[in-house]
């Protein structure tokens, strides 16, 4: 089983927010997740980013692999050095 960590769109057309989530590589992009660990939204200005860093480092260490975007996400909240 291929563990990602990704984001699972949420909100209304043209008003997109994010749920940074664990999850099957197989599952479709909003569908069953394993464990959500955080929040993203770009429409706010500044952009909100809410990431709970000890689930997601756990998650490193046990082998899932982040999106890009969830990268860089990680990366601006402090939990990837």
């Amino acid at each position: 089983m291929a563990v990602k960590i990704r984001l699972r769109r949420m909100g209304a057309k043209r008003q997109p927010s994010y749920r940074v989530v664990v999850a099957d590589s197989r599952y479709p992009r909003d569908g069953r997740f394993i464990e959500e660990i955080g929040f993203y939204d770009p429409t706010k200005d500044p952009s909100v980013i809410r990431i709970d860093n000890e689930k997601a480092q756990k998650w490193l260490q046990n082998g899932a692999q982040p999106t890009d975007t969830v990268r860089a996400l990680l990366k601006k909240s402090g939990a990837i050095k």
